[in-house]
């Protein structure tokens, strides 16, 4: 064989016709067959965005991007140890902040770290260079990648004010220290952490983190430093600048979140800028709804953690909580998705310690087979998450609690032939408007539904259930 490696081609693009976006768009809402195209397609994070189902390169930022680090490496920290002045907008990541506070407030605060170095007669480029930067990168891949990525774009912009001159490289030498997140992060089925972390250390390679923390969440910390080990040597991620640059997606993103970012700052500096906004309150009542925000759609499902709010594993039924991140208090208070339904979970699990075992759920299944399956698919995640015990058959059983899984119409007839004869509670799988007040009338005493809040219904059960209350 030659050693002469042959020719690389490349494509020849003029062999595709020109697509229209216009017509991409009529192709794609014909295939829709008459579903609406916003509720199924276009995708709506806490974060105060609208993601579309495809970007062009009309899209604003599509057509030009700032380059990540030249060198397209990064460099592993074994362990997680910020420097004291940091700027940490990690900390505003993991109370729940969406990602355009975490960069506005990380910009208000460095801006004023450049205000004190040139009040102190030191250049703004010399302070711009040996400040920290330190953010969390979380579960949503492509939105965090932007974040990173937005962040250097809006760097350059507020150096570029100090000093034009240093504007020029403030981006691609930002210093930048990135860490996985905390508040996705599960006391319970710890492994799938090891998942999430795998994506977020991407997520940060592929955004340009110049140093990267994996933490150890439930799991060997060796996997955390693996993980990195992985991606740079095996997946090969650091031997390209700014993998994501030219995704008119990510183009999209990163456009999207340096424009709200900027509009926040400036909002931050009229007001006073960023010590202000943590004196008077109004960054922790800013971020507080935005938690309230993540943690309703958790509630109802809406955003999902697996293992925690749906899919759990009901075969472990321990927690494991080391080796785990030591918590930090910053300006506000760290917070995590999974804690209401550990809660939930420590209490059935104190129940199963003092009785011998957790409250028996038993899944009535009768009728069309299509829909009783997919009820019990449902169910068994529903009470799963809250660590019960689940049994299925077409008649009831001894339990704590019955649900009728089958379809509406059969439901009424179902409940007639169940409810007088149950010793336990009875639940429907399912919210029949039509028979709704009637199935309440014969004796039915609660909906479980994809609309249910998860939480406030297995804690309601709970108590109604005779489960000692967590101190």
């Amino acid at each position: 064989m030659s050693d002469t490696p042959r020719a690389l081609k490349r494509l020849d693009l003029s062999v595709f016709p020109p697509v229209a976006t216009a017509d991409w768009d009529a192709a794609v809402r014909r295939d829709l067959k008459g579903a609406d195209y916003e509720k199924r397609l276009v995708w709506r994070p806490e974060e105060g965005l609208a993601v579309k189902p495809f970007y062009r390169e009309e899209d604003p930022g599509g057509a030009g991007h700032e380059r990540g680090p030249e060198s397209g490496g990064w460099a592993i920290a074994e362990t997680f140890d910020p420097p004291r002045d940091a700027v940490r907008a990690d900390l505003l990541h993991d109370a729940g902040a969406t990602a355009a506070q975490e960069l506005a407030y990380a910009l208000a605060e460095g801006v004023e770290h450049l205000d004190a170095a040139t009040a102190d007669g030191r250049a703004a480029a010399e302070a711009a260079d040996r400040l920290t930067f330190v953010f969390a990168v979380g579960g949503y891949y492509f939105l965090e990648i932007a974040k990173l990525r937005a962040a250097r774009l809006l760097w350059t912009q507020a150096v570029a004010a100090f000093d034009p001159t240093a504007a020029a490289t403030a981006g691609t030498t930002m210093r930048l220290l990135v860490r996985t997140a905390r508040r996705n992060k599960s006391t319970y089925d710890t492994y799938t952490n090891l998942l999430r972390v795998t994506t977020e250390a991407m997520a940060a390679a592929i955004g340009g983190g110049g140093t990267i923390a994996v933490e150890a969440t439930g799991f060997a910390p060796h996997l955390a430093v693996n993980v990195q080990r992985i991606l740079a040597e095996e997946a090969h991620l650091g031997k390209v600048a700014d993998p994501a640059g030219g995704s008119y997606y990510v183009e999209a993103l990163t456009d999207t979140l340096a424009h709200q970012a900027w509009a926040l700052f400036q909002e931050i500096e009229a007001a006073g800028g960023y010590r202000e906004a943590v004196r008077s309150g109004t960054m922790e009542v800013a971020i507080a709804r935005s938690r309230a925000a993540r943690e309703q759609a958790f509630a109802v499902r809406r955003r999902k953690l697996v293992g925690v709010n749906d899919y759990p594993n009901t075969m472990d039924p321990d927690r494991v909580d080391s080796p785990w991140p030591a918590p930090e208090e910053g300006a506000v208070s760290p917070w995590r998705a999974a804690e209401p339904i550990e809660r939930i979970r420590a209490r059935t699990e104190r129940h199963r310690r003092a009785t011998g075992s957790p409250p028996r759920v038993h899944l009535v299944t009768r009728g069309d087979v299509r829909m009783r399956t997919a009820r019990a698919n449902f169910c068994r995640n529903f009470f799963g998450c809250a660590g019960f015990a689940i049994t299925e058959s077409a008649d009831p059983e001894a339990a704590d609690l019955l649900v009728l899984c089958s379809a509406d119409a059969e439901y009424m007839d179902l409940a007639r032939d169940i409810v007088p004869r149950a010793v336990a509670p009875v639940v429907v799988a399912g919210h029949p408007v039509g028979t709704h007040d009637a199935l309440r009338e014969l004796g039915v005493q609660d909906f479980v539904h994809i609309g249910s809040d998860i939480v406030a219904t297995l804690t309601a059960w709970q108590d109604r259930l005779g489960l000692e209350p967590l101190s």
